[in-house]
Protein backbone atom coordinates (compact mmCIF):
# COMPACT_ATOMS: atom_id res chain seq x y z
CA UNK A 1 0.00 0.00 0.00
CA UNK A 2 1.23 3.62 -1.11
CA UNK A 3 -0.35 6.47 1.10
CA UNK A 4 0.36 9.69 -0.40
CA UNK A 5 -1.15 13.31 -0.31
CA UNK A 6 -3.92 13.82 -3.60
CA UNK A 7 -2.88 16.55 -6.49
CA UNK A 8 -4.62 19.22 -4.75
CA UNK A 9 -2.46 19.14 -1.12
CA UNK A 10 0.53 18.83 -3.64
CA UNK A 11 -0.63 21.91 -5.44
CA UNK A 12 -1.09 23.29 -2.03
CA UNK A 13 2.18 22.60 -0.87
CA UNK A 14 4.27 23.95 -3.93
CA UNK A 15 2.49 27.46 -3.88
CA UNK A 16 4.00 27.20 0.15
CA UNK A 17 7.01 26.19 -0.25
CA UNK A 18 7.48 28.82 -2.98
CA UNK A 19 6.18 31.48 -0.69
CA UNK A 20 8.55 30.37 2.45
CA UNK A 21 11.73 30.59 -0.30
CA UNK A 22 10.99 33.36 -1.34
CA UNK A 23 9.93 35.14 2.19
CA UNK A 24 11.58 33.60 5.16
CA UNK A 25 13.71 35.93 7.03
CA UNK A 26 17.20 34.45 7.91
CA UNK A 27 16.21 34.70 11.77
CA UNK A 28 13.30 32.08 11.20
CA UNK A 29 15.52 29.46 9.30
CA UNK A 30 17.62 29.31 11.90
CA UNK A 31 16.34 25.62 13.69
CA UNK A 32 15.63 25.85 17.62
CA UNK A 33 15.07 23.20 19.65
CA UNK A 34 12.40 25.45 21.87
CA UNK A 35 11.51 29.17 21.07
CA UNK A 36 12.35 31.83 23.89
CA UNK A 37 13.75 35.23 24.48
CA UNK A 38 16.43 36.39 21.87
CA UNK A 39 19.78 38.89 23.07
CA UNK A 40 16.96 39.89 25.40
CA UNK A 41 14.25 40.66 23.36
CA UNK A 42 11.04 39.05 24.47
CA UNK A 43 9.47 39.28 21.09
CA UNK A 44 11.83 40.06 18.11
CA UNK A 45 11.58 42.34 16.19
CA UNK A 46 11.88 39.92 13.06
CA UNK A 47 9.36 37.58 14.24
CA UNK A 48 6.56 40.47 14.57
CA UNK A 49 7.55 41.46 10.84
CA UNK A 50 7.23 37.78 9.56
CA UNK A 51 4.04 36.87 11.27
CA UNK A 52 2.23 40.52 9.95
CA UNK A 53 3.95 38.80 6.19
CA UNK A 54 2.50 35.37 6.77
CA UNK A 55 -1.02 37.40 7.84
CA UNK A 56 -0.71 39.47 4.50
CA UNK A 57 -0.12 36.36 1.78
CA UNK A 58 -2.16 34.46 3.93
CA UNK A 59 0.08 31.32 5.17
CA UNK A 60 -1.06 32.60 9.40
CA UNK A 61 -3.75 30.28 10.34
CA UNK A 62 -4.60 28.89 6.34
CA UNK A 63 -7.89 27.46 7.31
CA UNK A 64 -9.22 30.70 8.16
CA UNK A 65 -10.45 33.15 5.84
CA UNK A 66 -8.27 36.02 4.13
CA UNK A 67 -9.55 38.99 6.21
CA UNK A 68 -8.30 36.83 9.00
CA UNK A 69 -5.03 35.87 7.90
CA UNK A 70 -5.85 32.83 6.13
CA UNK A 71 -7.07 31.61 2.49
CA UNK A 72 -10.12 28.73 3.64
CA UNK A 73 -7.34 26.26 3.47
CA UNK A 74 -9.42 22.62 4.26
CA UNK A 75 -8.21 20.87 7.25
CA UNK A 76 -5.85 18.30 5.58
CA UNK A 77 -3.90 21.32 3.62
CA UNK A 78 -3.86 22.68 7.48
CA UNK A 79 -2.48 19.84 8.08
CA UNK A 80 0.50 19.53 5.16
CA UNK A 81 1.18 23.71 6.01
CA UNK A 82 2.07 22.74 9.50
CA UNK A 83 4.22 19.52 8.76
CA UNK A 84 5.93 21.93 6.49
CA UNK A 85 6.63 24.84 8.71
CA UNK A 86 7.86 22.10 11.43
CA UNK A 87 10.14 20.47 9.05
CA UNK A 88 12.02 23.48 7.70
CA UNK A 89 12.09 24.48 11.81
CA UNK A 90 10.06 27.81 10.82
CA UNK A 91 8.26 29.91 13.67
CA UNK A 92 5.10 31.31 12.49
CA UNK A 93 5.03 33.59 16.14
CA UNK A 94 7.06 34.04 18.66
CA UNK A 95 3.76 34.94 20.43
CA UNK A 96 1.56 32.30 20.35
CA UNK A 97 -1.40 33.72 22.97
CA UNK A 98 -3.14 35.79 20.28
CA UNK A 99 -3.45 33.61 17.55
CA UNK A 100 -3.81 30.27 19.04
CA UNK A 101 -5.79 30.71 21.81
CA UNK A 102 -7.27 34.33 22.15
CA UNK A 103 -8.39 34.82 18.12
CA UNK A 104 -10.53 31.27 18.25
CA UNK A 105 -12.30 32.27 21.70
CA UNK A 106 -13.47 35.34 21.21
CA UNK A 107 -14.73 34.36 17.48
CA UNK A 108 -16.49 31.40 19.11
CA UNK A 109 -17.57 33.82 21.80
CA UNK A 110 -17.14 37.41 21.62
CA UNK A 111 -19.67 40.26 20.45
CA UNK A 112 -19.00 41.98 17.77
CA UNK A 113 -16.72 44.69 18.86
CA UNK A 114 -14.61 41.64 20.96
CA UNK A 115 -14.50 39.69 17.17
CA UNK A 116 -13.03 43.15 16.25
CA UNK A 117 -9.89 42.30 18.04
CA UNK A 118 -9.35 39.23 16.02
CA UNK A 119 -7.44 40.43 12.75
CA UNK A 120 -4.94 42.02 15.21
CA UNK A 121 -4.55 39.58 17.25
CA UNK A 122 -3.46 37.03 14.67
CA UNK A 123 -1.17 39.50 12.82
CA UNK A 124 0.70 40.03 16.03
CA UNK A 125 -0.29 43.97 15.79
CA UNK A 126 -1.70 43.06 19.70
CA UNK A 127 0.43 41.40 22.29
CA UNK A 128 -2.24 38.85 24.36
CA UNK A 129 -1.24 37.49 27.85
CA UNK A 130 -3.64 34.80 29.07
CA UNK A 131 -4.32 35.15 33.10
CA UNK A 132 -4.98 31.50 34.27
CA UNK A 133 -2.34 30.17 36.18
CA UNK A 134 -2.28 31.28 39.94
CA UNK A 135 0.31 30.83 42.81
CA UNK A 136 -2.06 28.15 44.32
CA UNK A 137 -3.79 26.65 42.04
CA UNK A 138 -1.25 25.94 39.34
CA UNK A 139 -2.74 24.18 36.83
CA UNK A 140 -5.76 23.36 38.13
CA UNK A 141 -7.99 26.17 36.57
CA UNK A 142 -10.98 25.62 38.79
CA UNK A 143 -9.35 26.42 41.78
CA UNK A 144 -8.60 29.90 40.71
CA UNK A 145 -8.93 32.54 43.55
CA UNK A 146 -8.67 35.89 41.76
CA UNK A 147 -11.97 37.66 41.80
CA UNK A 148 -14.19 40.22 39.61
CA UNK A 149 -17.35 41.89 41.99
CA UNK A 150 -19.57 43.58 39.60
CA UNK A 151 -19.56 47.48 40.78
CA UNK A 152 -21.98 49.03 38.73
CA UNK A 153 -20.74 49.18 34.96
CA UNK A 154 -17.78 47.74 35.80
CA UNK A 155 -15.89 44.27 37.18
CA UNK A 156 -13.63 45.19 40.22
CA UNK A 157 -10.33 42.69 39.71
CA UNK A 158 -8.22 41.56 42.48
CA UNK A 159 -5.92 38.79 43.09
CA UNK A 160 -2.72 37.39 41.28
CA UNK A 161 -1.80 35.12 38.25
CA UNK A 162 1.65 33.68 37.77
CA UNK A 163 3.93 32.10 34.83
CA UNK A 164 2.10 34.64 32.26
CA UNK A 165 4.23 34.40 29.24
CA UNK A 166 4.79 37.77 27.36
CA UNK A 167 2.63 39.87 30.38
CA UNK A 168 6.02 42.12 30.38
CA UNK A 169 4.85 42.99 26.61
CA UNK A 170 1.33 42.14 26.17
CA UNK A 171 -1.05 44.99 25.44
CA UNK A 172 -4.22 42.81 26.28
CA UNK A 173 -4.49 40.46 28.73
CA UNK A 174 -7.85 37.21 28.48
CA UNK A 175 -7.86 36.96 32.44
CA UNK A 176 -10.15 34.09 34.17
CA UNK A 177 -11.85 35.46 37.69
CA UNK A 178 -14.08 33.93 40.05
CA UNK A 179 -17.50 36.12 39.76
CA UNK A 180 -20.05 33.71 41.57
CA UNK A 181 -17.43 31.92 44.88
CA UNK A 182 -21.08 30.12 46.03
CA UNK A 183 -21.07 27.42 43.43
CA UNK A 184 -18.65 24.27 42.58
CA UNK A 185 -15.50 25.55 41.43
CA UNK A 186 -15.94 24.98 37.73
CA UNK A 187 -19.29 26.91 37.85
CA UNK A 188 -18.09 30.27 39.29
CA UNK A 189 -15.67 31.10 36.36
CA UNK A 190 -15.82 33.89 33.70
CA UNK A 191 -13.51 35.22 31.44
CA UNK A 192 -12.68 39.26 30.80
CA UNK A 193 -10.93 41.03 28.16
CA UNK A 194 -8.28 43.66 30.67
CA UNK A 195 -6.44 45.98 28.90
CA UNK A 196 -2.56 46.07 30.33
CA UNK A 197 -2.34 49.80 30.89
CA UNK A 198 -5.55 49.36 33.57
CA UNK A 199 -4.41 51.56 36.62
CA UNK A 200 -4.15 48.68 39.68
CA UNK A 201 -1.99 46.26 37.42
CA UNK A 202 1.44 45.30 38.24
CA UNK A 203 3.52 43.26 36.00
CA UNK A 204 7.12 41.62 37.57
CA UNK A 205 9.12 39.24 35.67
CA UNK A 206 10.07 35.37 36.51
CA UNK A 207 13.21 34.37 35.35
CA UNK A 208 13.91 30.60 33.91
CA UNK A 209 16.55 28.58 34.98
CA UNK A 210 18.32 29.21 31.83
CA UNK A 211 18.51 33.01 32.56
CA UNK A 212 16.01 34.13 30.58
CA UNK A 213 12.34 36.28 31.92
CA UNK A 214 9.68 35.74 29.17
CA UNK A 215 6.88 35.18 31.28
CA UNK A 216 6.30 37.30 34.75
CA UNK A 217 3.46 37.27 37.57
CA UNK A 218 0.99 39.72 37.44
CA UNK A 219 -0.62 41.39 40.25
CA UNK A 220 -4.40 43.43 40.43
CA UNK A 221 -5.15 45.38 43.34
CA UNK A 222 -9.36 47.41 42.66
CA UNK A 223 -8.78 46.75 38.64
CA UNK A 224 -11.68 48.29 37.18
CA UNK A 225 -12.91 46.31 33.61
CA UNK A 226 -15.58 47.74 32.02
CA UNK A 227 -18.08 44.67 31.84
CA UNK A 228 -18.52 45.34 28.27
CA UNK A 229 -15.39 43.41 28.42
CA UNK A 230 -16.95 40.05 29.53
CA UNK A 231 -16.87 37.46 27.27
CA UNK A 232 -19.97 35.25 26.58
CA UNK A 233 -22.03 34.23 29.66
CA UNK A 234 -20.97 35.07 33.58
CA UNK A 235 -19.68 32.33 35.40
CA UNK A 236 -18.93 30.29 31.53
CA UNK A 237 -15.68 30.87 31.97
CA UNK A 238 -15.05 27.13 32.70
CA UNK A 239 -16.38 26.15 29.10
CA UNK A 240 -14.78 28.45 27.36
CA UNK A 241 -11.12 27.12 28.64
CA UNK A 242 -11.92 23.71 27.39
CA UNK A 243 -12.52 25.25 23.84
CA UNK A 244 -9.68 27.52 23.98
CA UNK A 245 -7.06 24.86 24.92
CA UNK A 246 -8.69 22.45 22.61
CA UNK A 247 -7.77 24.66 19.16
CA UNK A 248 -4.18 25.65 20.77
CA UNK A 249 -3.18 21.61 21.08
CA UNK A 250 -5.20 20.78 17.78
CA UNK A 251 -1.94 22.13 15.80
CA UNK A 252 0.86 21.82 18.51
CA UNK A 253 1.12 18.41 18.46
CA UNK A 254 2.92 18.67 15.19
CA UNK A 255 5.69 21.00 16.07
CA UNK A 256 5.91 18.69 19.26
CA UNK A 257 6.65 15.59 17.50
CA UNK A 258 8.58 17.64 14.95
CA UNK A 259 10.88 18.64 17.51
CA UNK A 260 11.10 15.30 18.94
CA UNK A 261 12.29 14.00 15.79
CA UNK A 262 14.49 16.86 15.49
CA UNK A 263 16.21 15.74 18.75
CA UNK A 264 16.77 11.86 17.40
CA UNK A 265 18.27 13.56 14.37
CA UNK A 266 20.23 15.06 16.75
CA UNK A 267 21.51 11.96 18.78
CA UNK A 268 21.97 10.37 16.32
CA UNK A 269 24.90 12.78 15.32
CA UNK A 270 26.18 13.03 19.04
CA UNK A 271 26.69 9.30 18.96
CA UNK A 272 28.50 8.84 16.03
CA UNK A 273 30.54 11.78 17.29
CA UNK A 274 31.32 10.64 20.31
CA UNK A 275 32.13 6.88 19.03
CA UNK A 276 29.38 5.09 20.48
CA UNK A 277 26.61 4.92 17.81
CA UNK A 278 27.67 1.10 17.81
CA UNK A 279 26.70 0.71 22.03
CA UNK A 280 24.04 -1.72 22.14
CA UNK A 281 22.53 0.89 24.89
CA UNK A 282 22.71 3.82 22.96
CA UNK A 283 21.50 2.35 19.86
CA UNK A 284 18.20 0.67 21.88
CA UNK A 285 17.42 4.27 23.59
CA UNK A 286 17.70 5.83 20.49
CA UNK A 287 15.55 3.21 18.90
CA UNK A 288 13.23 3.61 21.51
CA UNK A 289 12.91 7.35 20.93
CA UNK A 290 12.70 6.94 17.40
CA UNK A 291 9.52 4.19 17.79
CA UNK A 292 8.23 6.60 19.89
CA UNK A 293 7.95 9.48 17.73
CA UNK A 294 6.37 7.53 14.95
CA UNK A 295 3.76 5.99 16.49
CA UNK A 296 2.85 9.55 18.40
CA UNK A 297 2.63 11.36 14.48
CA UNK A 298 0.21 8.09 13.94
CA UNK A 299 -1.53 8.74 16.43
CA UNK A 300 -1.93 12.69 15.88
CA UNK A 301 -2.95 12.05 12.32
CA UNK A 302 -5.98 9.95 13.75
CA UNK A 303 -6.28 12.93 16.22
CA UNK A 304 -6.70 15.49 13.64
CA UNK A 305 -8.86 13.30 11.77
CA UNK A 306 -11.36 13.35 14.25
CA UNK A 307 -11.63 17.37 14.60
CA UNK A 308 -11.88 17.78 10.74
CA UNK A 309 -14.85 15.89 11.27
CA UNK A 310 -16.33 17.88 14.10
CA UNK A 311 -15.38 14.92 16.41
CA UNK A 312 -13.73 15.16 20.11
CA UNK A 313 -9.95 14.78 19.57
CA UNK A 314 -8.76 13.54 22.91
CA UNK A 315 -5.52 12.02 21.06
CA UNK A 316 -4.51 15.60 21.27
CA UNK A 317 -4.65 15.53 25.08
CA UNK A 318 -2.66 12.62 24.94
CA UNK A 319 0.00 13.96 22.30
CA UNK A 320 1.32 16.98 24.66
CA UNK A 321 1.66 15.45 27.40
CA UNK A 322 3.34 12.33 25.54
CA UNK A 323 5.72 14.56 23.35
CA UNK A 324 7.07 16.68 26.25
CA UNK A 325 7.86 14.06 28.42
CA UNK A 326 9.52 12.07 25.62
CA UNK A 327 11.26 15.22 24.62
CA UNK A 328 12.62 15.49 28.08
CA UNK A 329 13.95 12.18 27.87
CA UNK A 330 15.89 12.90 24.47
CA UNK A 331 17.88 15.71 26.29
CA UNK A 332 18.41 13.76 28.98
CA UNK A 333 19.95 11.20 26.88
CA UNK A 334 21.93 13.84 25.06
CA UNK A 335 23.68 14.62 28.44
CA UNK A 336 24.10 11.44 29.15
CA UNK A 337 26.25 10.50 26.07
CA UNK A 338 28.11 13.32 26.48
CA UNK A 339 29.50 12.25 29.74
CA UNK A 340 31.15 14.81 31.94
CA UNK A 341 30.79 17.47 29.38
CA UNK A 342 27.27 17.04 29.80
CA UNK A 343 26.26 20.04 31.77
CA UNK A 344 28.92 22.03 30.16
CA UNK A 345 27.12 25.18 28.39
CA UNK A 346 30.49 27.24 27.97
CA UNK A 347 30.31 27.19 24.28
CA UNK A 348 34.28 27.29 23.99
CA UNK A 349 34.25 24.15 26.02
CA UNK A 350 30.87 22.16 25.76
CA UNK A 351 29.59 20.52 22.72
CA UNK A 352 26.61 22.36 20.09
CA UNK A 353 26.83 25.35 22.68
CA UNK A 354 25.28 23.27 25.89
CA UNK A 355 22.51 21.97 23.08
CA UNK A 356 21.86 18.94 25.58
CA UNK A 357 22.03 20.82 28.79
CA UNK A 358 19.93 23.70 28.15
CA UNK A 359 17.13 21.80 26.16
CA UNK A 360 17.00 19.33 29.28
CA UNK A 361 16.32 22.21 31.55
CA UNK A 362 13.90 24.05 29.04
CA UNK A 363 11.83 20.82 28.37
CA UNK A 364 10.41 20.50 31.92
CA UNK A 365 8.64 23.74 31.07
CA UNK A 366 7.04 22.06 28.32
CA UNK A 367 5.97 19.45 30.94
CA UNK A 368 4.35 22.31 32.85
CA UNK A 369 2.76 24.82 30.71
CA UNK A 370 -0.79 24.26 29.44
CA UNK A 371 -1.44 21.74 32.04
CA UNK A 372 1.48 20.17 33.58
CA UNK A 373 1.65 15.88 32.95
CA UNK A 374 0.33 15.07 36.13
CA UNK A 375 -3.23 16.84 35.32
CA UNK A 376 -3.00 15.86 31.97
CA UNK A 377 -2.69 12.37 33.31
CA UNK A 378 -5.83 13.39 35.39
CA UNK A 379 -7.55 14.22 32.36
CA UNK A 380 -7.00 11.23 30.39
CA UNK A 381 -7.85 9.14 32.66
CA UNK A 382 -11.41 10.34 33.68
CA UNK A 383 -12.19 12.15 30.76
CA UNK A 384 -10.62 9.86 28.40
CA UNK A 385 -10.84 6.57 29.63
CA UNK A 386 -13.39 7.15 31.89
CA UNK A 387 -11.56 5.62 34.81
CA UNK A 388 -12.88 6.61 38.44
CA UNK A 389 -11.10 9.30 40.83
CA UNK A 390 -9.33 7.42 43.68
Amino acid sequence: MHLAWGPDEEAFRAELLAFLDEHTPMEARTRRDFQGCEDGEVIPAWSRAWQATLFDHGWMIPGYPPELGGRDATPVQTLVYLEEMAARGIPRSMHFPGYAIVAPTLLEHGTDEQRALVPAAIRGDTVWCIGMSEPNAGSDLAGLTTRAELDGDDFVVNGQKVWTSYATVAEKCCCYVRTDPHVPKHKGISLLVVDMDTPGIEVRPLRHITGVADFAEVFFTDVRVPRTNLVGAPNDGWRLTQGSLAHERAGLWVEGVARLEQAITGLIDLAHRRGVAGDPVVRRKIAEASSRATSLRALGYKGITSFARQGASPEHSYMKLATSEAGKACFELGMEIQGAYGSVVDEERGEEAGRWALGFLISFANTIAGGTSEIQRNIIAQRVLGLPRS
